[in-house]
């Protein structure tokens, strides 16, 4: 199996879940909130599929799927290093998470995300809408 898609200037998209480090870093500089070690540690492993953006030798954007493998996924963790956005990374990580989903889960699954503030045009291109007024998202902070 192939484990990178194409490779524009010098990135290669890496199937696998990034390490804790790598996992906390990138939620924290792009935006994201940021989760404790313990936390990181605890839900990493619970992974169905993840992809790291890998640039030099190191890695600049990830995204994951979760959930329970058959009837729900959820699309998280879409983050990319504000110094090497817009260079379509985003939409690398999606094209391989959604072609992921699209190949492996029942044709049954539900499968949802949380756009936060512009994220949901890159999102909405992979076939993704708005649930409201049906349904909402809500959640609970911990």
């Amino acid at each position: 199996m192939d484990n990178r898609a194409a490779e524009p200037d010098g990135y290669r998209l890496a199937v696998g879940t990034p390490d804790i480090e790598t996992y906390r870093r990138l939620r924290s500089i792009s935006g994201l909130s940021e989760k404790t070690l313990e936390a990181a540690a605890a839900g990493l492993p619970n992974t169905l599929y993840a992809v790291t953006v890998v640039w030099r030798d190191g890695a600049v954007g990830m995204g994951r799927v979760v959930g329970d493998g058959g009837c729900f996924y959820q699309i998280t963790d879409i983050a990319v290093d504000p110094v090497h956005q817009g260079r379509g990374l985003g939409k690398q990580i999606m094209e391989a998470l959604v072609a992921h989903l699209r190949a492996t889960a029942p044709k049954t699954a539900y499968v949802s995300l949380i756009a936060d503030g512009p994220a949901r045009h890159l999102y909405e291109k992979f076939g993704f809408e708005p649930t409201a007024p049906a349904s909402i998202g809500m959640a609970l902070q911990l």
